[in-house]
């Protein structure tokens, strides 16, 4: 009995033995992972039916060290918004010299390296969250698309597009974030077909455009001359 009882003492429970420890990580790192986690959960499900427990699950962390790190749900919620958007605005930062529709076609294939490296991101970012994308969350999703406005303009050399061409452009931006949601959801497209697609759509709406709108039919005679050259 006694030998049996030391025996218990010294050995561990099988349970504790295969438990895996958990990696010391830098802050910023276990930052980094516990908002992957979040992303890709965001994306598959409505914020509302995530948990500070799920996030800290797919991390493999503690509930407690979430809370350390973002105080709640929507703090990491916002957090891991922001750190997509950030993301996905400096994968689109032009390099310059080329050609206005050469720099559209290839800030569409960065846009779409972004979409196909960091999928959960992207789609929390446009699907994920409040229907209404009210508040912080609409600010960010509204931010980006704000400062892609801005992009393609100095991109195509306009320094103030009129309604027309407004409404034009960010038309075109929504079918970009829609395109990139049907692909994630589908890829029954070959991608390079689809930005190819995306830069044709470009001149067909500025073509649409030019029937009413000077400025318009200006950008697009100047997109087609400079393509030509």
């Amino acid at each position: 009995m006694g030998s049996t009882s030391g025996g218990g003492r010294r050995g561990k429970p099988a349970a504790e033995s295969a438990r895996p420890a958990r990696r010391r990580l830098s802050v910023d790192r276990r930052r980094e992972e516990l908002m992957a986690a979040a992303l890709e959960l965001f994306s598959r499900r409505e914020a509302e039916d995530v948990s500070i427990d799920d996030v800290a699950s797919a991390a493999g962390a503690s509930r407690a060290l979430v809370y350390h790190y973002f105080g709640g749900k929507q703090e990491l919620y916002v957090a891991a918004l922001r750190s997509a958007a950030a993301q996905l605005e400096a994968r689109l930062q032009p390099h310059g010299g080329g050609r206005p529709l050469e720099e559209l076609a290839r800030g569409l294939t960065r846009y779409f390296d972004f979409v196909e490296e960091h999928a959960a991101g992207f789609e929390a970012l446009l699907r994920g969250g409040p229907a209404n994308r009210s508040g912080e969350i609409g600010e960010i999703v509204d931010g980006v698309r704000r400062r892609l406005f801005r992009l393609i303009t100095r991109q195509m050399r306009v320094e103030e597009p009129g309604p027309a061409l407004r409404v034009t452009l960010r038309s075109w931006i929504a079918s970009v974030e829609t395109a990139g949601l049907d692909w994630l959801e589908h890829r029954d497209i070959e991608r390079r077909a689809l930005e190819r697609m995306l830069t044709e759509h470009m001149v067909a709406l500025l073509g649409v455009a030019a029937n009413r709108d000077p400025q318009a039919g200006q950008l697009l005679e100047n997109l087609v001359h400079d393509h030509a050259r």
